[in-house]
């Protein structure tokens, strides 16, 4: 019965029950250890009294925080945005071989050589009934390093149903380009062979008008230049897939006896089941079909073990600091002893004692956890734009439940440990400590 109403509540209730559950030690201890006493003037004066070490104190457990908070932040914001980058591309056909290699080549535009499909087996998968779209992926050029990918006007439209400027191309010199492509509408490149090659010495004899720009996606087609896939063969001195008789209209039909080949082809099915059975149909000894989702989700579980390693480094980093928390607050009370005896001496309560010490460390727990979240976020926000800019994939950290469940447990476990030395305090001699 409890299994059932557990999975029946949303994910945010469970996860907030989690968190609950967490903190359950520290909520508990709070009102027991402090009930009866005020004691904000007497621990803040403790506090300035000491400002140096409690400093010192806070910045450790903020850098054990930050750590294990930035490690599960970034690697949750590159798994989705890796997956939002992919998923225009449901069905993707190549040559057999490698699908990560295929899969990075076709939608994370890393250059890679792969082997063409031809004119024949291109027929096939477009004919193919139930298949919407077939468009063709050719690379092989760039312009200042992005590259310049060959498709048809509906590759683009499928990437973007809408421009941000401008309109499809309508002939072989003309271009759309990407949302962070630094060229104007009416801007003519020329592109150079090589891809991903920033200062390729081979530059072709031929230029292309920018005529549309196509809305951010957050992917590496940010920095692309699409082409018709026609001006991609003929720079390359090959045939442009059309017959004797053709009119100049550009994409589909293509003349199969006339097709050059190209790396990849994009397949977007009629309807949702179909994926699958086209995904079946053109797994053959010819090419090599698959879901770019199915593939993440296999690099993403190798994240998946990279992850658990480094969450076992950001575990032990945080037993070794609570460790020297833990050593680090014997010292404190060591510290305190002459004042703790004196108010000792004066009358106040061992209970006193004990929530006047407990507090001082708790405070100083609260303090390092809270800005250890914030460079946790920083550090993982500055992550994010290194790989953004290295990938082109828009990856954006922020802290989610399990960083406050990472958090919530440690200060449970950092306040319970705090109980130590609070009790060994009051066990000290007055006399000798008055004497210290």
């Amino acid at each position: 019965m409890f299994n059932a109403l557990w999975h029946s509540l949303p994910l945010w209730a469970q996860d907030g029950a989690i968190a609950l559950a967490l903190l359950a030690p520290a909520l508990l201890q709070a009102p027991l250890i402090l009930r009866g006493y005020r004691l904000g003037p007497l621990l803040r004066g403790l506090l300035r009294r000491h400002a140096g070490l409690s400093l010192v104190f806070i910045l450790l457990i903020a850098t054990s925080v930050a750590i294990g908070a930035a490690i599960t932040a970034q690697e949750r914001a590159l798994r989705q945005g890796s997956a939002r980058a992919a998923d225009k591309f449901d069905l993707i056909v190549a040559a057999p071989g490698s699908e990560i290699t295929a899969m990075l080549a076709a939608v994370y535009l890393q250059p890679s050589a792969l082997p063409l499909i031809d004119g024949e087996t291109f027929a096939e998968i477009a004919a193919t009934e139930q298949v919407a779209l077939a468009a063709p992926i050719a690379f092989g050029d760039s312009w200042q390093g992005a590259p310049i990918v060959g498709s048809t006007a509906e590759f683009v439209t499928h990437l973007a149903e809408t421009l941000a400027e401008g309109r499809l191309f309508e002939s072989t010199e003309e271009a759309v380009v990407g949302a962070g492509v630094p060229l104007e509408i009416g801007a003519r490149f020329t592109p150079a062979h090589g891809h991903g090659v920033a200062d390729a010495a081979e530059a072709h004899d031929v230029a292309y008008e920018v005529v549309g720009r196509m809305p951010r996606t957050g992917s590496p087609w940010d920095k692309a230049l699409i082409v018709p896939v026609e001006a991609v063969w003929g720079v390359h001195g090959l045939a442009d897939g059309h017959g004797p008789d053709w009119d100049g209209t550009l994409g589909p039909p293509f003349d199969p006896s006339r097709f050059p080949g190209t790396p990849a082809v994009l397949i977007r099915a009629s309807s949702l089941w179909a994926n699958y059975a086209l995904q079946r149909a053109f797994t053959t000894e010819r090419t090599m079909a698959f879901f770019p989702g199915n593939v993440l989700s296999r690099l993403h579980a190798i994240m998946g073990d990279l992850r658990q390693i480094l969450s076992v480094v950001a575990l032990l980093t945080q037993v070794l600091v609570t460790a020297a928390v833990l050593a680090g607050l014997m010292m404190l009370t060591r510290l305190l002893a002459r004042r703790l005896a004196l108010l000792r001496a004066l009358g106040a309560p061992r209970r006193f004692i004990f929530a006047l010490t407990w507090s001082f460390a708790g405070s100083l727990i609260l303090a390092g956890t809270a800005l250890g979240l914030l460079l946790g976020l920083i550090a993982a926000r500055i992550l994010s734009g290194m790989i953004t800019a290295r990938t082109d994939v828009l990856v954006t950290a922020h802290l989610g439940w399990p960083e406050l469940h990472l958090v919530a447990g440690f200060v449970s476990l950092t306040l319970s440990l705090a109980l130590i030395p609070a009790a060994l305090t009051i066990r000290r001699p007055v006399i000798a400590d008055l004497r210290l």
